[in-house]
């Protein structure tokens, strides 16, 4: 039994050697945010233009320099505040990282923007679409070059009910590893349905004796020995 028969989601390890679940934003979040954001960077520009009135001269160049802030700064500067995503990702729960789960950094932001041109070949975002294809974790020329990642902001959930499970001592001889798999499928149970819970944890049913079964005693007995890795005895 291997952890990633356990989970779909990206691991990364920070500096300070804490384990980060990560879960990369698809092309269909992604798309939509984008789509936002240049809504809204189009209507921020039709007003200035409007507001100008055909002016030339000083107009016009402000109107160059709001284009060019727009087109290459508008995303940076969101990426880089508090929420580290622009409004168009914010809609849709999404949120730039670097690779080890910390914020994204300028030169990552500044690069992976930049590389939006590389992106757009060979005609809309041919090459970044093909890539985010054929890739598991989505990633865009810009996010490979940058090695930032977007993913699905993490929803706050509620903790498992230890109270509500008995500890139950493992059937088989686990290791180390292993071990962190259930207990890591143990805290996400609240986050899961019931059938893709009793699927995930039919993975698992080797630790409880369950080899080969499939179900919500199953499951509960899973549960139960994560309790028990966790040292509730």
């Amino acid at each position: 039994m291997a952890r990633e028969a356990l989970d779909t989601l990206v691991c990364a390890e920070t500096p300070e050697g804490i384990l980060l679940e990560l879960r990369p934003a698809g092309l269909a979040a992604r798309s939509g945010a984008f789509l936002v954001d240049l809504a809204i960077r189009f209507a921020i520009f039709l007003t200035l233009l409007l507001g100008a009135g055909g002016e030339r001269g000083m107009g016009a160049a402000l109107l160059i320099v709001v284009f060019f802030a727009l087109e290459w700064l508008y995303p940076v500067a969101f990426e880089l505040s508090r929420w580290g995503a622009t409004p168009g990702k914010r809609v849709f729960g999404l949120k730039v990282l670097m690779d080890n789960g910390l914020p994204v950094t300028p030169g990552a932001s500044l690069t992976r923007n930049l590389l939006r041109t590389a992106d757009f070949l060979p005609l809309l975002y041919g090459f970044g679409l093909l890539c985010m294809l054929l890739r598991p974790d989505f990633k865009r020329l810009g996010d490979l070059a940058a090695a930032t990642l977007v993913v699905h902001r993490p929803r706050t959930v509620p903790k498992l009910p230890a109270s509500d499970l008995a500890p139950v001592a493992p059937a088989i001889p686990v290791s180390a590893e292993n071990q962190a798999a259930v207990i890591a499928l143990a805290v996400r149970a609240p986050r899961l349905t019931p059938a893709r819970l009793d699927d995930l944890a039919a993975l698992a049913g080797a630790v409880s004796g369950d080899a080969g079964r499939c179900g919500p005693e199953v499951t509960r007995r899973v549960l139960g020995v994560a309790q028990w890795f966790l040292g509730r005895r």
